[in-house]
């Protein structure tokens, strides 16, 4: 097969990867399946899937088609070929305004065709919690909805036509036809796609198959169903029921998981925009059962959605970074919280309906607190909402949240029955569920939690799928309301939809793909359900001795919080920082969950003594910034810069530190001696022919510009200039600056501004002898290193910062490192002292935004002249504190407008983009948004920025010269 697949590289003009390392990326879904793919293939074009069709054909192997990877169920697990179409077919190929459709191909991203539809005044209508990166091809496959379905129904509901090919390697193209025109397609010439109409006629018209179909498949009240090929929908179709609407197989495609035949193009109806007006009654209860019983009145009042988060969610969000500032309307601690969400044209007709529901609500008993959102309000809590999936992987240790039966679905009127048989079965195990999502639906996401590591849970999860699929049968509901059958729910089929229609599907499968080309085993045929697991049972856990401590958890289990929801996957159009280089090439390589998944591939299998000790890991890792925006932004908190320091030390420990690892890693050290002569240094650093020298021989980019030395440093100015000077006065309060080693050696002007700027306000700054932060250290994975300067920098500040003296900072990643890395890298004896310290250490950004707050620093204090500040934020900032303290400092002058660039990552990150071998994706990441929002500024705007290496990146990429906001504000300062 080697030699084969040598030959399918070359046939292709696409890419195929046999390697290890990329099949092992593609193993894994957002399921808890792995199964080692033959290969990755990435096609370039239709004529690459017709080349891979036919190799699949002769070699007797299989393709299974993938776009975002975010399948729960295991539908893009298996051992053929994965044919990832997410970075080549995604062109949104026509548009027709007036007949209200659009053409894509598979994988376009379903926020972003949204995007574009929005100035047409169009949308498409169905919504996944993973819309921002979820692809068109993938929703089709499963079939995809959302909060919203009650409304706009699932993807089925809006396919129109689909162009495919067929096992054979033949072009089709499926769409609604006349009975005359089935009738004709099923007289055409010989080919697989006549045989294909033929037999569906065939099967279809038997009055015996008619009659087993209606009698086994679930209940036709229950919008979300998904339950193996949708024959029950074919069948309500005018060539075998009178009066129905004409057949389309895009029935039948839409849930098939790739099963059938490879999509390369999609028709969707799109709707008008919905009322401009959205409000979230969010109705507060004691417990799930009375939820759902408010949920069947809510349902009378024509929600658009009826969405529900549990106590254990909620409790979830309380810890998370990002989740926890989306809970200021939660009152008390209440067992479930149902949010009913209202579309209308004015805030008034939503104020009336949401009024009326309350007071049907209280009449029946149901609910303690009814509070009404509207505007920004709603889009935080429906990131509350969306986020419970990645929030269930935050379990600390091996027992998790799993998905195993979290895709019922009943008929709403059923619900509360149901789930109190579903609890009632669970308890009988010892065990209970998660439970969230869209109640309006009659599906509940219900996740119970068992550690599947162990031979019990593996044989629990189990037991659990075989019983809840009895309970479903008897409420004649559906197995799978959204997320799809896959290796998860497959081999039930047979038993929710009766012996015969489970042959029936098998022919269907065999009609379309009689060689098993297209991803084999899903829906028919499917392995046992508790086989090819992430997790071998009963496998003997490493022992990883780790310098950074990890919570509850070893450094193996904080990797494995990673599920694979993919939020790392959305691009720069969808905001927020992460993953900055997988924004830049949308390779699945460069994903934070790539990262999880190959550390915990290598940490769990590799025989060697040190278990870091692996190239594959370096190079999969290789690409991550360090941005820290994973801790914040990814749903399960993964900290994946952590994890990188972690490695590299063990890598380091293995294989030695390269010399440009030491140099950035000693950079403090370095600048100090040159501190000495600094404009010598600056000559021979600069751009000419000895700079560029120094920097081959480095490993940086010629093409970058170092950072200069000043001609003092910060710390002899404080001795000489400023403490000399200062005049005795009645201070407000007295602070502590963190002579930071970046504002020390290069960025010294900023450090003397916020020094005066502190002092004209009227706080005593005060400035001791201290190391240096470690930052440098920590970047580079010297976390020995680092851990010294940690521990006496805590010990030395514990000592003088309280909650009345804060320590500032100037330079994000230094300051932050108190909060975030410090207390998790002393030795265990300085932990407790360095938690104790965190909370009285800011960003001097923080520190004057706090005090503007309590009105301590006015407007007045500042100039009336009008400006335009355009701010990009610190990666570290954004993801530990947030750009609002900046933004807020730079309006104090009272004409100043600040806009807030919604850029992630510059792309330099501290070392990263001066590196010669990443030179090019450090630009590339910056011309995301950041470069071409700071060229596209007026001459006259000032760009801000606090991050050092944020400031260099926008000079070295724009020209422009970016200020921090201390300095900003020190020059808006008014005389006196």
């Amino acid at each position: 097969m080697k030699e084969a697949l040598q030959g399918l590289s070359r046939e292709m003009e696409g890419t195929l990867y046999t390697d290890d390392t990329m099949r092992t990326l593609y193993a894994t879904d957002a399921s808890a399946y792995r199964e080692m793919p033959l290969a990755v293939a990435i096609p370039a074009h239709v004529a690459d899937l017709k080349t891979l069709i036919a190799f699949a054909n002769k070699h007797h192997t299989s393709l299974i088609p993938r776009t975002a990877g975010t399948s729960l169920a295991g539908q893009v697990v298996g051992n053929g070929i994965i044919v990832d179409v997410s970075r080549t077919f995604t062109r949104i190929i026509d548009f027709n305004k007036e007949k209200n459709w659009v053409r894509v191909q598979p994988g376009v991203i379903r926020d972003e065709l949204n995007m574009f539809l929005k100035p047409h005044g169009k949308f498409f209508g169905p919504e996944t919690s993973t819309a921002n990166r979820a692809m068109i091809g993938g929703m089709v496959g499963n079939n995809s909805c959302g909060s919203n379905s009650v409304v706009y129904g699932s993807t089925r509901d809006h396919l129109l036509e689909v162009t495919a090919l067929l096992s054979d390697g033949s072009e089709v193209t499926f769409g609604n036809l006349t009975l005359d025109q089935f009738h004709a397609k099923c007289e055409a010439a010989p080919s697989l796609e006549t045989s294909i109409y033929q037999e569906t006629r065939r099967l279809l018209s038997n009055h015996a198959t008619q009659e087993e179909i209606r009698r086994e498949f679930p209940r036709k009240s229950i919008n979300r169903r998904n339950t193996g090929y949708a024959v029950d929908l074919l069948l309500e179709t005018a060539p075998f029921t009178a009066g129905t609407e004409d057949f389309n197989f895009c029935k039948l495609i839409a849930g098939s998981e790739g099963t059938l035949a490879f999509i390369t193009e999609i028709k969707l109806h799109v709707n008008e925009l919905p009322p401009k007006e959205t409000g979230l009654l969010c109705v507060h209860f004691h417990n799930i059962d009375e939820s759902l019983r408010a949920n069947i009145i809510a349902m009378q009042y024509k929600p658009s959605a009826s969405e529900l988060m549990d106590h254990f969610i909620l409790e979830c969000t309380k810890d998370n970074i990002e989740q926890s500032k989306n809970r200021f309307f939660v009152q008390g601690d209440p067992g479930a919280i149902l949010v009913v969400e209202f579309q209308r044209n004015t805030r008034e007709e939503i104020t009336a309906v949401a009024n009326e529901l309350k007071a049907a609500l209280e009449a029946a008993g149901l609910g303690y607190h009814f509070p009404l959102l509207f505007g920004d309000d709603t889009k935080k809590i429906w990131t509350l909402r969306k986020a419970g999936l990645g929030l269930l992987s935050n379990l600390p240790g091996d027992e998790k949240a799993v998905p195993v039966i979290e895709d019922t679905a009943v008929d709403v009127e059923d619900l509360p029955a149901y789930i109190r048989d579903f609890n009632e079965i669970l308890g009988k195990y010892g065990l209970y569920a998660v439970h969230y999502a869209h109640a309006g639906s009659g599906e509940i996401h219900l996740r119970p939690i068992i550690n599947l590591k162990t031979e019990e849970g593996n044989q629990l999860f189990r037991t659990i799928a075989t019983e809840i699929a009895t309970l479903v049968k008897k409420y004649k509901g559906s197995l799978s309301g959204e997320h799809g059958d896959g290796r998860l729910r497959g081999e039930f089929i047979r038993q929710m939809v009766g012996e015969k229609n489970y042959q029936l599907l098998r022919e269907i499968k065999q009609l379309w793909d009689p060689k098993q080309v297209f991803n084999p085993n899903k829906i028919v045929d499917t392995p046992s359900m508790n086989s090819m697991l992430r997790y071998t049972p009963g496998q003997k856990a490493p022992d990883l001795r780790t310098i950074f401590h990890f919570p509850n958890q070893t450094l193996l289990q904080h990797a494995e919080q990673c599920n694979g929801s993919g939020d790392c996957r959305k691009t720069q159009l969808s905001g927020g920082t992460m993953c900055p280089s997988y924004m830049a090439t949308r390779n699945e390589k460069d994903t934070t969950r790539a990262r999880a998944n190959i550390l915990r591939e290598f940490l769990t299998h590799s025989t060697k003594e040190n278990k870091f000790d692996h190239q594959e890991i370096y190079e999969v890792l290789d690409l991550c910034l360090a941005c820290k925006g994973c801790k914040s932004e990814c749903p399960s908190n993964v900290d994946m810069a952590k994890l990188k320091m972690e490695f590299l030390q063990h890598y380091y420990d293995a294989n030695g530190v390269p010399l440009r690892a030491r140099m950035i890693g000693n950079i403090a050290k370095l600048n100090g001696l040159a501190a000495i002569a600094p404009g010598i240094y600056n000559a021979v650093t600069g751009d000419n022919a000895m700079g560029r020298m120094i920097k081959g021989f480095s490993g940086f980019a010629k093409e970058r510009s170092l950072p200069a030395l000043y001609r003092t440093t910060l710390r002899n100015w404080y001795q000489k200039n400023f403490l000399p000077q200062r005049r005795q006065k009645a201070y407000l309060q007295q602070v502590y600056v963190f002579c930071d080693e970046f504002t020390n050696y290069n960025d010294t002007e900023i450090g003397i501004k916020a020094i005066q700027l502190l002092d004209a306000l009227g706080y005593d700054v005060k400035m001791v002898d201290h190391p240096e932060s470690g930052r440098a250290y920590m970047s580079k994975g010297l976390l020995r290193k680092a851990r010294t300067l940690a521990e006496t920098n805590v010990q030395l500040f514990s000592s003088l910062i309280s909650g009345n003296t804060p320590l500032l900072g100037i330079e994000p990643s230094a300051i932050l490192s108190f909060r975030d890395e410090y207390p998790d890298l002393v030795h265990e004896n300085l932990r407790t002292t360095a938690q104790a310290l965190a909370p009285n250490v800011f960003l001097v950004d923080e520190f004057l935004a706090a005090q503007a707050d309590a009105g301590r620093i006015k407007p007045e204090q500042f100039t009336g002249e009008a400006r335009q500040v355009k701010l990009h934020g610190h990666c570290q900032q954004k993801a530990l504190s947030s750009v609002a303290y900046s933004k807020k400092i730079l309006s104090l002058p009272a004409n100043y407008s600040v806009d807030v660039i919604p850029s992630g990552c510059c792309g330099m990150a501290g070392s990263f983009g001066y590196e010669k071998e990443h030179y090019d994706i450090s630009m590339q990441i910056g011309e995301l948004v950041l470069f071409p929002a700071v060229r596209n500024a007026a001459e006259s705007a000032i760009i801000a920025a606090p991050g050092t290496s944020c400031r260099h990146q926008v000079k070295d990429g724009t020209g422009r010269k970016a200020l921090h906001p201390v300095e900003v504000l020190f020059e808006a300062l008014l005389n006196g």
